[in-house]
């Protein structure tokens, strides 16, 4: 079954309920955006979640051009379970991060630095297909290539990002068929994240 990953997550309420409707990964946004959220408060929704007795989610760190000490200094003081990495970084920085699931998102337009990613094997690197918006590292709410990401599906697992709401999620999963889907904007009313519209994302996904 294709697993779900809810990002942009700056509350514990969004959390927990991401958690009970039965959300695989959330993630945490560390880079500059209108999502960002401070280590301390990420720190405490982890704590929250793994003592309240119910799911607990693998907690996923989203970091752009971050420097490798950073990212595991975040790690451990968030207990964070999976690293993401959403912006311009080297395919070298693999080697030089923590010992967790390992997130790049790439955007399929044939640059060098992507290509030394798609060279790294899938044990090593979990590859995010996202949209390619100039100027931005993701969350637009713009599809991504829906065609290109399903001929790389059938190479290597992949995340499918960029667009994906409780409406298109199943056309998406159908045509692409990813390990997992990732969506930040799209279970979002008025810029900020719904409870409603994260259930209804999680459902679409397990119905499919």
């Amino acid at each position: 079954m294709t697993l779900t990953k809810i990002c942009g997550i700056r509350t514990l309420e969004h959390a927990q309920t991401a958690a009970e409707a039965g959300a695989d990964m959330i993630g945490f946004m560390f880079a500059p955006s209108k999502r960002r959220i401070a280590p301390e408060q990420a720190a405490e929704i982890a704590a929250a979640l793994r003592s309240s007795g119910g799911p607990v989610p693998l907690l996923v760190g989203v970091f752009v051009n971050e420097v490798p000490e950073q990212i595991a200094s975040m790690v451990e003081k968030c207990g964070l379970d999976a690293i993401q990495l959403s912006g311009d970084e080297d395919a070298a920085i693999a080697a030089m991060l923590p010992a967790q699931l390992l997130i790049k998102a790439i955007r399929l337009m044939d640059a060098p630095g992507e290509r030394g990613w798609l060279a790294l094997p899938a044990e090593q690197v979990t590859l995010l297909v996202d949209a390619h918006i100039l100027g931005s590292y993701g969350g637009t709410g713009t599809v991504a290539d829906w065609s290109r990401a399903a001929q790389l599906a059938r190479e290597r697992p992949i995340l499918l990002a960029g667009g994906l709401s409780p409406e298109n999620v199943a056309a998406a999963i159908d045509q692409v068929h990813p390990w997992a889907v990732d969506v930040s904007s799209g279970v979002e009313q008025n810029g900020q994240k719904s409870n409603a519209r994260i259930r209804a994302f999680v459902a679409a996904v397990q119905g499919c």
